[in-house]
């Protein structure tokens, strides 16, 4: 039996951890609404999904012991968070929260930022193959490793609207800053990307 009372705290707590992808809600947040943060993180949760059945399944630890895969995309993830640290830093000279409420190019290049951003970050993978599995009910296993999952996404939609909803709130309150709030979100994804590349590779406990 799942003992909820010490998975749920602990792992929304996980949940609400800063990193880039909370990061990108907040931005996302302050830059178009919290609605148009909410539906770019469900590009987030469709990456978790096959992250979680890959965990279930057995192959997450592939992860954690291989050092070669393990540094590919490390390398490819600290890449991408540098090169979008970049492009939020030049994005602050043009922006407009207007054409970011309407614009369909860009809730599509924010699912798409979202999602890769998520694939990318091996933490998430640890998370699923090493923290769940401490909570599996070996005499259900795939019934609980779903439930888990599924409480997992629920409480990470809960992060992504605290993340967004602050992040708007922001901007209201300080909309003259716009673009000092975007080139600071843009140093901290190019810190995110550096302390990525620079992480040691994580193991199973």
């Amino acid at each position: 039996m799942i003992d909820w009372l010490i998975f749920i705290p602990a792992c929304f707590a996980l949940n609400l951890a800063f990193g880039p992808n909370n990061l990108l809600a907040m931005t996302h947040g302050s830059r178009a609404g919290v609605l148009f943060a909410q539906r770019a993180a469900f590009g987030r949760l469709l990456v978790f999904v096959p992250m979680i059945v890959v965990s279930a399944l057995g192959l997450g630890v592939v992860l954690t012991a291989s050092a070669t895969l393990f540094t590919f995309v490390k390398i490819v993830g600290a890449a991408y968070l540098i090169w979008l640290g970049v492009a939020l830093w030049r994005s602050a000279q043009t922006i407009d929260v207007e054409m970011g409420r309407t614009s369909t190019s860009s809730l599509g290049r924010a699912f798409r930022a979202e999602g890769l951003v998520a694939l990318s970050n091996p933490k998430a993978i640890l998370i699923f193959a090493a923290f769940f599995p401490q909570f599996v009910d070996l005499n259900s296993y795939w019934q609980s490793y779903a439930a888990l999952g599924f409480a997992f996404l629920t409480m990470e939609a809960v992060a992504i609207f605290a993340y967004a909803s602050a992040g708007h709130f922001a901007s209201r309150f300080a909309s003259g800053k716009l673009p000092v709030m975007q080139r600071v979100s843009g140093v901290t994804m190019f810190v995110f990307g550096v302390l990525l590349l620079v992480s040691p590779q994580p193991t199973r406990q």
